[in-house]
């Protein structure tokens, strides 16, 4: 049965206020209220949109919320459970973003967030264990699995070479299961340049009306530097921070080092993409020149110019991932690209998990290895604790998700004052 609007609405609401943890963790989550307790996306229909986002610029777990919405319910569906996705996360980083500026750091969200994240390891933990049964077929898939976790774990290979790499050896090796597709799907040539014409007018227009009115100010160079961002940054959240960092910092000086990592702390502390750190850079960036309106209007054309392009690739793309899933050799390599995800995940997984039980994660390098590598004596016994607690909760007694997230924040604070 296709849910109802209002249904769209409350579950992916519910998905934007819980969507703590960054990348993996959103992804476990919406796999489990998605497709485990809904059955409102098949696995395959699942894997085979989530290796799709993860080929495209920006946040993946933003655009597979959208493409979710998108296969329930159409266009409207899919803004529905993109602007939920992103919006709940965007009101407190504005929140703290504004607080940042006025008082400085805000040690209270790190001890809080403590317990939300060790909720979120258990749930991505969970779910790698869930994707990967079901989406490794074979020997095959399993050793590509391994294969990209090695590459970009302990080599920093580029994303996109990777699934690049994945997607040609899946090419040329077609399985029986992969040649017995679904049934093909019409797609409009004429549907798609119109969505793409509408989706760049919405995109630029507001930037070129900015610039018009107040040409020269911080806005226009923060609605440039994030379009440019938009459009290069390939391999999902961690890829664009990498990207972004560098510039924020040394080329236009709106941060110092330190006020970005505290973006960046606050970012990984809220729900909604992790990629919402840009709004703290461009709130931050903004309020320099001009103060608290200013301040806002940075932070507003941040998002505007970070996530509409996120819509635009999914409603120009979505439709073609059935399509490709029904011609053999496409399958084949959809289906090889899903198994590197598996992988990926698995190293977005393990950073995650570093950094929450861990004060001191440093990344060095080796030669060719690049290790993170946590400093021992940092071993947080406080995370350790929550997450033995997230665990029996979530896998024994079978609470609600947000049950559990409200005991373990709870339960974070408590041991704060021990």
């Amino acid at each position: 049965m296709t849910p109802t609007l209002a249904q769209i609405f409350a579950v992916f609401l519910k998905i934007g206020l819980l969507s703590f943890g960054g990348p993996a963790a959103q992804i476990a989550l919406m796999h489990r209220m998605l497709v485990d307790e809904r059955d409102w996306l098949t696995e395959k229909q699942f894997l085979n949109a989530l290796s799709f986002c993860m080929l495209l610029p920006g946040p993946e777990a933003m655009q597979l919320a959208t493409y979710a919405g998108w296969r329930l319910h159409g266009l409207l569906g899919g803004l529905i459970a993109g602007l939920l996705f992103v919006l709940p996360g965007a009101a407190v980083i504005f929140a703290l973003a504004l607080l940042y500026v006025t008082y400085g750091d805000v040690p209270l969200v790190g001890t809080l967030f403590l317990g939300v994240q060790a909720v979120a390891v258990v749930i991505v933990v969970e779910a790698l264990l869930k994707v990967s049964k079901r989406a490794l077929h074979g020997v095959a898939h399993w050793v590509l699995a391994g294969l990209a976790f090695v590459a970009i774990f302990f080599f920093a290979m580029p994303f996109p070479v990777i699934v690049l790499a994945a997607g040609f050896y899946g090419a040329l090796v077609v399985t029986h299961a992969d040649a017995t597709p679904a049934l093909p799907v019409t797609v409009s040539a004429s549907r798609t340049l119109i969505t793409i014409l509408i989706g760049l007018a919405v995109w630029g227009l507001p930037v070129l009306a900015v610039d018009l009115l107040f040409g020269g100010t911080i806005l226009t160079e923060i609605a440039l530097f994030f379009s440019k961002l938009a459009v290069v940054t390939f391999g999902g959240a961690y890829a664009v921070l990498a990207y972004m960092a560098q510039d924020v910092v040394v080329h236009y000086g709106w941060l110092t080092p330190t006020e970005m990592m505290d973006g960046l702390g606050l970012a990984e502390t809220t729900p909604g993409p992790l990629i919402l750190v840009t709004q703290f850079v461009g709130t931050l960036a903004a309020f320099r020149e001009g103060g608290y309106a200013l301040a806002i209007a940075g932070g507003l054309m941040t998002l505007w110019v970070t996530f509409v392009p996120c819509f635009l690739w999914i409603f120009v793309g979505a439709p073609y991932i059935d399509w490709i899933s029904a011609q053999p050799r496409l399958n084949a390599a959809l289906r090889a690209i899903t198994a590197a995800v598996v992988g990926v995940i698995l190293n977005l997984s393990l950073w995650f998990a570093l950094h929450v039980l861990f004060g001191t994660v440093t990344k060095t390098e080796a030669g060719v290895l690049k290790l993170w590598l946590p400093d021992v004596a940092t071993l947080n016994w406080s995370a350790i604790a929550l997450i033995a607690l997230s665990a029996v909760l979530l896998l024994r007694v079978h609470l609600a998700i947000g049950w559990v997230l409200g005991i373990s924040a709870a339960a974070a604070l408590v041991l704060a004052q021990i």
